[in-house]
């Protein structure tokens, strides 16, 4: 499906050698043929994530970098095009969370989620598309979003965010469609992850996130990273 291009894919570590929607999205991107730039602020993660892919027969190269700094950014996708000489997909992962109203929110707290959640995936996309465009065949860009942008409540910061996410995605899709760009964005429910379980989640609340689901069940990062190749 992907034989010769070449994916970026931020956030493609994880904590504790577990699946996060980046590592699983680098894992399936590169069955599905891709060769992989693992993006990720921690080198190690991203080299376990990398380990993972040649284990099993893919390509992929490690890469360290704060995609909340535009030097970062540009500088990632110059090493994809050096190693690889092209860029096809670029899938947007990088995001923190966030609890808490209006009034119990700060603008501390709330200007670092938006970096993180947001400027991240702006500033990948701009350095990205250019690099799409001038392959000649376009590219697809995937952003994760959350249900949250849909459904808020008491996550003021991080639903703002990732409703901003939604927006920008569709943004990007307008305006680079004509250049042969797609963007899309998954936006989902209650994921069991290890950026989720890192922090401790007692039994109770897993089984209230259940409950909350219409299927009455819980996702797992395999489920983004097929929805990611999907849309690629």
């Amino acid at each position: 499906q992907l034989d010769g291009k070449v994916a970026i894919v931020s956030g493609a570590g994880a904590a504790e050698g577990g699946i996060g929607n980046g590592r699983a999205a680098a894992i399936l991107l590169a069955k599905a043929g891709a060769r992989i730039l693992c993006v990720d602020r921690d080198l190690e993660r991203a080299t376990e994530t990398v380990n993972m892919i040649e284990a099993e027969g893919g390509e992929a190269f490690a890469y360290q970098a704060e995609t909340t700094r535009e030097i970062d950014c540009e500088a990632m996708v110059a090493k994809a095009m050096e190693a690889y000489g092209r860029v096809d997909v670029l899938d947007n992962n990088v995001g923190i969370g966030s609890q808490g109203s209006v009034v119990e929110e700060n603008l501390e707290n709330w200007d670092r989620v938006m970096r993180i959640n947001v400027r991240s995936m702006f500033l990948a996309a701009k350095y990205a598309i250019p690099a799409m465009i001038d392959g000649g065949d376009g590219g697809a860009i995937v952003n994760v979003s959350s249900i949250s942008a849909l459904r808020p409540r008491g996550l003021t910061a991080y639903s703002a965010s990732k409703g901003a996410v939604i927006a920008l995605t569709r943004a990007m899709a307008m305006d680079h469609a004509a250049e042969g760009v797609r963007a899309n964005c998954i936006a989902p429910g209650p994921v069991y992850t290890p950026m989720v379980y890192s922090r401790g989640m007692s039994e109770t609340a897993r089984e209230g996130r259940r409950k909350a689901s219409p299927l009455g069940i819980e996702g797992s990062g395999w489920d983004i990273g097929n929805a990611v190749v999907f849309l690629c």
